[in-house]
């Protein structure tokens, strides 16, 4: 993740900025040809992440937001690795997460969904990738919730991400799901992604191998930065 000259976009892997079946990019949509703005030295060369920031429970939600006992629903890990381009691991990546409870609502004000929150669960964390671009959390299986896009759509169960490298300007966003769910096939975001290979890219695949008997499952995701097999971003329109 170091600094550099950012690949071109490959149009043919990313999602057009307009779908119209996703119906907020009707009005998010950029009218006009996006520009790209030259970087200061500041945005560039910092943040600098250590362990030292990091709470000891930051990348376990089971424990991190609990009060009275473990939050309620599936309990899973998610693992996997940081990447380059040159498929070496990514070490010091600032990893943040964030998704709903196990009923699909997320702990925010402007969540309207009548779905109950959990008093335990917090929905959210982060870590920092070791020296080989390895990270992992523990949390709770989110839900699929509804939304008010069509006549009757829901999301796929998935976990948002946001990674950052030596830079502010390194900021990527994606979201992750996970292998199986029968949403996924008729999710308009998800399927803003037109290359099924790229769709694959984003669904973690169950590991029963790092799940622990008789406590919870296990998901492997690796996260691939830039490249030909680079995992597609939400907030890289000029490549990643």
């Amino acid at each position: 993740m170091s600094y550099g000259t950012f690949h071109a976009r490959d149009w043919n892997w990313h999602p057009e900025a307009l779908v119209p079946a996703y119906r907020s990019t009707r009005l998010r949509a950029p009218m006009q040809n996006l520009v790209t703005l030259p970087t200061s030295p500041t945005e560039a060369s910092g943040p600098h992440f250590g362990q030292n920031i990091l709470g000891e429970l930051d990348n376990d939600l089971l424990l991190n937001f609990a009060k009275d006992g473990p939050p309620i629903g599936e309990r899973i890990m998610v693992h996997g690795h940081v990447f380059d381009e040159n498929g070496g691991g990514v070490a010091g990546a600032l990893v943040e997460f964030w998704q709903c409870n196990s009923a699909g609502r997320y702990r925010h004000r402007n969540d309207g969904y009548n779905a109950p929150l959990d008093p335990n669960f917090g929905g959210c964390g982060r870590t920092i990738t070791d020296e080989n671009g390895y990270w992992f959390l523990r949390t709770i299986k989110p839900g699929p919730y509804p939304w008010p896009n069509g006549g009757n759509d829901w999301r796929p169960a998935h976990i948002h991400f946001s990674l950052i490298g030596s830079g502010f300007t390194q900021r990527l966003i994606t979201q992750m799901y996970f292998e199986g769910d029968p949403l996924i096939p008729i999710d308009p975001i998800a399927n803003s992604v037109s290359d099924p290979e790229a769709l694959r890219r984003l669904t973690a695949k169950f590991d029963l191998q790092s799940s622990v008997p008789m406590d919870f499952r296990a998901y492997r995701w690796d996260i691939v930065l830039r490249g030909r097999g680079s995992t597609m971003f939400e907030n890289r329109p000029e490549g990643n």
